[in-house]
């Protein structure tokens, strides 16, 4: 049972399970794939025992506790704190883009869950005595109209950290427990670090790379020292609640030069963010900040032990721009777009996800959204469900960067989250028969839902690998898999899987010609997560009579599992070990 490339971390040193210690409850009944049920549509639901992750959940501008979104924004400009360099007002207000911002007394009142976005570099954001002092004046507009200062500048950037020192460490707020991220470096349009206003004073000749480059490289570990509180003591350092804002390969004069600074950033202690998996297609495959790249199979992989997954960092994104930002999606493509997008930000792993419930339609997809919920920040021992979403779409970004290569580039196969589909011999899939272009926005090209057999090429099946963390190798467990198929032809499909006594097929899933997506939810208790069926697959979808077109697979643990490792026990309610801490 093959893990993904470089993830096969600590599900391969399992030492004992605790059944063989006689700690388990006893087996549940075992049957031999036995078909539970087929519905229409798709099937989001989850086993009563599944909790968020605790370190994960929804933010936004405003709580909505109904709608479980918890943590709200506290928004601050430098001249609302900094009046004058050496006076810190907690009572003054200000305004941005037509916002108020109330006083840092009363944005901090309360108890509740916050994140923290301090507004540094706007000309209209900065005080005029920082302006004055440093002798900076605008060098680049934002697309909201908003004139910038040159935050790179080494006065600028001194004056700035003496803010967030004071703000940090001062008076505390990088220890507060209600405070859990804080985007940083604080800069260009809505605090999101574009290369935009860089790139206008670079082609302005005020700015070069290499200027750039070392002002970032310091201010990253500037920001970082500051967090930890600038000291030596660990146990006080939490850097790990600071987001940077930028990207991965950003858009800028400079080329490749600056493709990796939001790696560095990571490299730094931060944690990372993106703002537009809306665009689900688009710029997100190849994403080194966030442990992930493009395999030579035009598969994404990700590596679970990169710096993005330790102390607790924030790997967060946005998805509330559908019919708002500029986007306007289609009634009949919403919930495909919403449904996509979220699987894209799961596949990258995120566990915060900014939404404004409205216009991310949190009331008219309920059962969507709380899946989602339920799996944010979740790692492979820790989640209920591993699956797979079967496509092939195009990352048009990658027709202007040669600097990657892979099979079929720029398209991309997949989006998967500790279940694997790849071609073998007798296995070789096709791309589904529905394609969509340019949801949501032109570059978000076209993708081909789904992936199909070809019996009449003899690829008379689908070959799925479960991520040994997951699914510890040689076990048998509680699981359903669930197959969400397209209803034509007159065949059936039937599931492979290895058992004590071999390998045994499934009851028939049976076509009827309805034309319709419906989930077939199978009981695989008997299976044993070994590897055994051809090239290492540990299921088979099988097609009789017709091709079967299958578009999502999950596997869902049925009741939570626990294991005894070398080093400890994680059965989702100890912290005695944390995945997070050491992968």
């Amino acid at each position: 049972m093959p893990a993904a490339p470089a993830v096969r971390s600590r599900g391969s040193r399992v030492a004992l399970a605790v059944a063989a210690l006689g700690l388990l409850a006893a087996a549940p009944a075992r049957g031999a794939g036995e078909l539970i049920g087929v519905a229409a549509g798709d099937d989001w639901t989850l086993p009563a025992w599944t909790a968020p992750a605790p370190d994960s959940g929804f933010f936004s501008e405003a709580a909505d506790p109904p709608r479980f979104v918890h943590r709200r924004v506290v928004d601050l400009t430098w001249r609302q704190l900094k009046p004058t360099e050496t006076t810190f007002s907690t009572t003054a207000t200000d305004s941005v883009y037509g916002m108020p911002f109330a006083s840092w007394d009363a944005q901090l009142a309360g108890t509740d869950p916050i994140w923290l976005r301090l507004w540094v570099s706007g000309t209209n954001w900065a005080p005029a005595w920082a302006r004055t002092a440093c002798g900076v004046t605008t060098v680049g507009v934002g697309y909201e109209g908003d004139p910038h200062l040159p935050i790179w500048n080494a006065c600028l950037w001194e004056k700035a950290k003496a803010l967030l020192r004071e703000v940090l460490i001062e008076r505390g707020l990088r220890a507060e427990p209600r405070l859990r991220l804080v985007y940083v470096p604080g800069a260009f349009t809505w605090c999101e670090f574009d290369f935009d206003i860089p790139g206008q004073a670079a082609n302005a000749g005020l700015l070069t790379f290499g200027e750039f480059d070392s002002w970032f490289q310091g201010a990253m570990a500037d920001l970082a020292a500051i967090a930890d509180g600038e000291n030596t003591d660990p146990s006080d350092d939490y850097a790990w609640k600071l987001v940077y804002t930028g990207e991965d390969y950003p858009w800028s004069p400079w080329g490749a030069q600056d493709d990796f600074l939001a790696r560095d950033a990571v490299a730094a202690g931060l944690g990372i963010r993106t703002g537009i998996t809306e665009v689900f297609n688009f710029h997100l495959s190849e994403i080194p900040a966030w442990g992930s790249t493009v395999a030579a199979s035009g598969h994404v992989v990700t590596d679970e032990s990169a710096g993005i997954f330790f102390r607790g960092r924030v790997r967060g994104t946005e998805n509330e721009c559908y019919d708002a930002c500029g986007y306007s999606v289609p009634s009949n493509r919403l919930y495909y777009a919403i449904k996509m997008s979220n699987l894209k930000a799961l596949q990258m792993r995120v566990s915060h996800l900014y939404v404004v419930p409205a216009d991310s339609y949190l009331d008219a997809f309920p059962g969507l959204w709380s899946w989602v919920r339920h799996s944010l920040g979740h790692s492979a021992y820790t989640s209920a469900d591993a699956w797979v979403a079967l496509r092939e779409a195009e990352d048009t970004y990658w027709y202007d960067d040669d600097s990657r290569t892979w099979q079929g580039k720029p398209w991309v196969k997949n989006l998967e989250r500790w279940l694997l589909q790849r071609d073998l011999a007798g296995h070789v899939s096709r791309r589904g028969t529905e394609a969509l272009t340019g949801v949501v926005a032109a570059e978000n090209g076209t993708a081909y839902e789904g992936r199909r057999t070809h019996l009449a090429n003899g690829q008379a099946a689908l070959a799925l690998f479960v991520d040994d963390r997951f699914l510890p190798r040689g076990r048998s467990f509680a699981v359903d898999l669930k197959v969400t198929f397209l209803d034509a032809g007159a065949g059936s499909f039937r599931v492979e899987y290895p058992v004590a006594g071999g390998t045994v097929l499934s009851d028939a899933v049976g076509f009827t010609g309805s034309g319709i997506w419906r989930t077939a939810t199978l009981r695989l208790d008997a299976a044993l997560w070994n590897g055994a069926l051809a090239g290492g697959a540990d299921l088979r979808l099988v097609a009789t009579g017709s091709d079967l077109e299958a578009r999502f697979v999950r596997l869902l643990k049925r009741a939570p599992d626990v294991v005894l490792f070398a080093d400890g026990f994680e059965n989702g309610s100890t912290s005695f070990w944390d995945p997070r801490l050491a992968p």
